[in-house]
């Protein structure tokens, strides 16, 4: 069981949110941005990744892959939460939460208490 965030927007379906470490946020960050329209979230990934390139000549090879794996650990860690953040900026209203064994079955369980 999972705990999802549930936000709302006029004439908008329901959102659920995971509160869970994300996998795809974590092997595949600017795709998952893309997907959720992320995208100061995407800019930000790409500076740090040119940053982490140009640090590169200074800290080493090595300290440079840790680094980036680090940064993509906690965006892995703090998917949802950016997503939630993003989801705010363009209006939506958190509801509550739920707790379900998928995203549908926390949305319909939120529309069944509405």
């Amino acid at each position: 069981m999972t705990l999802f965030a549930i936000y709302e927007r006029q004439s908008a379906a329901p959102a659920a949110i995971p509160e869970k470490f994300s996998w795809a946020a974590f092997l595949l960050p600017p795709i998952f941005a893309l997907v959720h329209g992320l995208w100061l979230e995407l800019i930000a990934y790409a500076v740090t990744v040119i940053a982490l390139g140009f640090a590169a000549t200074i800290l080493g090879g090595a300290a440079t892959v840790w680094l980036y794996f680090l940064f993509v650990l906690w965006i892995g860690f703090t998917a949802p939460s950016l997503r939630r953040h993003a989801l705010h900026r363009r209006g939506w209203t958190h509801h509550g939460d739920r707790v379900a064994a998928a995203p549908d079955l926390a949305t319909l369980s939120w529309l069944e208490s509405k």
